[in-house]
């Protein structure tokens, strides 16, 4: 894997964690924190999402929201088992 590459996913990490945060919490998580939840929503959505049948295309645009819309599950997620 190509520096450029581990740059872009971290990149795409954080954006993604950070707007998950936004979304469900109303603030961020820090910057290592944005970038777990990003990632960690990424490899959610990467196995949900072709699974229930939704594309979402290419590009990195494509790759933030495929990223932040595993972020949000798994905010959410986390929210319901600390209700728990």
């Amino acid at each position: 894997m190509a520096v450029e590459s581990i740059l872009i996913f971290l990149v795409v990490g954080a954006v993604a964690g950070w707007l998950a945060g936004q979304i469900v919490k109303g603030h961020g998580f820090g910057l290592v924190g944005n970038i777990v939840v990003g990632i960690v929503g990424a490899f959610i959505a990467g196995w949900l999402l072709p699974a229930i049948g939704l594309s979402i295309g290419g590009g990195i645009i494509a790759a933030i929201i495929h990223a932040l819309i595993g972020a949000v599950i798994l905010l959410v997620l986390i929210g319901l088992i600390k209700r728990a």
